[in-house]
């Protein structure tokens, strides 16, 4: 039996109802019978796939797509103080509801697992919400990606698990309770928000003071930040630490990591007993990521080897090492990293598994705030890559900052003696890219903004 809807959300209009996280909530509440209705900047996929579901999807924003009847308006921290319809609910005195507080009570009277982290947060909600359902558990979750279609971020399904994706970028995650919590890795991002690693560590430390007592904390024993955090909370004795990863002092270690084409093989120890299975993405940033999902499952209970046999029936999320086609001898692979650290896992995971092949990279910034503090470190990971195509900065909800431009990779990734060059018309760069690839060789469309767009443009023109 679905869980009841809320009142004051039966009715809800969504500012941006196209978005990753937007999207995924108002699926789950027009499937639990909520008259669902929203707006976003374009049409897309996505608002086609909420149509089907029976929501009313606007293109374009104006106070007059606010319905008279409408219960809330739900926001996400990206919508602007002077949208029309934003303005209309509080003339209306409507109700305005943050995405978080919306998604916090979805999960009334379930069990939630909260994934958080700098990174991996959408690949490890996607690999847990996998592997439950390929068990029939049928749980609900929301995810910041599709699996296999527009629309594929969310379900309301029928058993009592709830997983989440857990966004730390805005501090939103503090407002949910979990019976399980996994943080993956702490590094400073976001920098519009987090002036400091202080911050960030404080931010982590009230999300996992929400932990539920009796609950569990999944933890890498690994990433410094993680292990700093770990230390920080030392003194909450109501909630269980569970630590993972390759350190000899983790809870359930990772012992080998085999590189198996375009997937892996991991085994692990946990429990006094060996176990190994199969995690269908390369690397391994994501056979950790895997670990983690383990982790969580047997912390609710689930035995091991059910888990990780299940975990094996993942296979991949949108724009996390995604496939887009081959033409020409050439392979044409989406990566989401946008962030140094992820930027150099996936480079990495791609090399182990293509060893011998020439890696080209399409890099998008994301962010001028993200630039202007990372901007060296990003153009330092692209000098794994055998030669880079960098973009001009996607400004997503940002204004641009003077003096901050992609100039500033590309001059930090030739320090570091990587092939790089500046590309400013995304028009050119399927041409650019048919130039410089020959056959053998794997491009990477890397960032997360429309650079996701260039994959089928970059296969038409190597067949042509």
């Amino acid at each position: 039996m679905a869980p009841a809807v809320p009142t004051t959300m039966d009715r809800p209009h969504f500012i941006g109802i196209g978005g990753a996280g937007m999207s995924g909530i108002a699926k789950i509440l027009a499937q639990r019978g909520a008259a669902v209705a929203g707006s976003d900047a374009k049409e897309s996929a996505t608002a086609g796939a909420l149509r089907e579901l029976g929501a009313t999807v606007h293109i374009g924003h104006a106070a007059g797509h606010l319905a008279e009847d409408a219960s809330c308006v739900v926001v996400s921290s990206a919508i602007r103080a002077d949208n029309p319809e934003l303005a209309a609910a509080a003339e209306r005195g409507i109700p305005v509801v943050h995405r978080s507080d919306a998604l916090a009570r979805l999960m009334d009277g379930l069990r939630p697992i909260a994934v958080a982290g700098t990174h991996g947060k959408t690949t490890t909600t996607s690999m847990l919400a996998v592997s439950l359902d390929a068990l029939g558990l049928d749980p609900s979750y929301a995810i910041g990606g599709d699996l296999d279609g527009p629309g594929s971020n969310a379900r309301h399904g029928g058993g009592d698990i709830f997983v989440a994706e857990a966004d730390e970028s805005d501090r939103s995650f503090h407002k949910y309770a979990p019976e399980v919590a996994i943080i993956l890795n702490v590094e400073l991002d976001h920098h519009a928000n987090y002036a400091s690693m202080e911050e960030i560590y404080d931010s982590f430390e009230t999300f996992v003071g929400r932990i539920r007592p009796g609950g569990t904390l999944v933890v890498s024993a690994d990433q410094a930040g993680a292990r700093e955090l770990t230390e920080r909370i030392s003194g909450r004795h109501d909630i269980e630490v569970v630590t993972y990863g390759a350190a000899e002092d983790a809870d359930v270690r990772v012992l080998k990591v085999t590189p198996r084409g375009l997937a892996s093989e991991v085994t692990v120890m946990l429990n006094g007993r060996m176990l190994t299975f199969a995690v269908s993405v390369p690397g391994s940033h994501y056979a950790h990521n895997a670990v983690a999902a383990l982790a969580a499952g047997v912390a609710l209970g689930i035995p091991a080897h059910n888990l990780a046999s299940a975990l094996g029936k993942y296979t991949g999320v949108k724009r996390r090492l995604q496939l887009k086609g081959e033409a020409a001898g050439v392979q044409v692979i989406d990566s989401y990293a946008h962030h140094p650290t992820e930027m150099t896992a996936d480079l990495e995971a791609i090399r182990g598994a293509a060893a011998g092949s020439r890696v080209l990279v399409v890099f998008q910034p994301h962010l001028f705030s993200r630039t202007q503090e990372l901007g060296t470190e990003m153009g330092q990971s692209l000098a794994l890559a055998d030669a880079s195509v960098v973009l001009d900065i996607y400004p997503a909800r940002e204004d641009p900052i003077p003096g901050i431009t992609s100039a500033l990779i590309i001059d930090a990734a030739k320090d570091a003696g990587a092939d790089v060059r500046a590309e400013h018309d995304m028009a050119a760069v399927a041409d650019v890219v048919a130039g410089m690839a020959r056959p053998g060789d794997l491009v990477l469309t890397m960032g997360a903004g429309d650079v996701t767009d260039l994959g089928p443009k970059i296969l038409a023109r190597l067949e042509n």
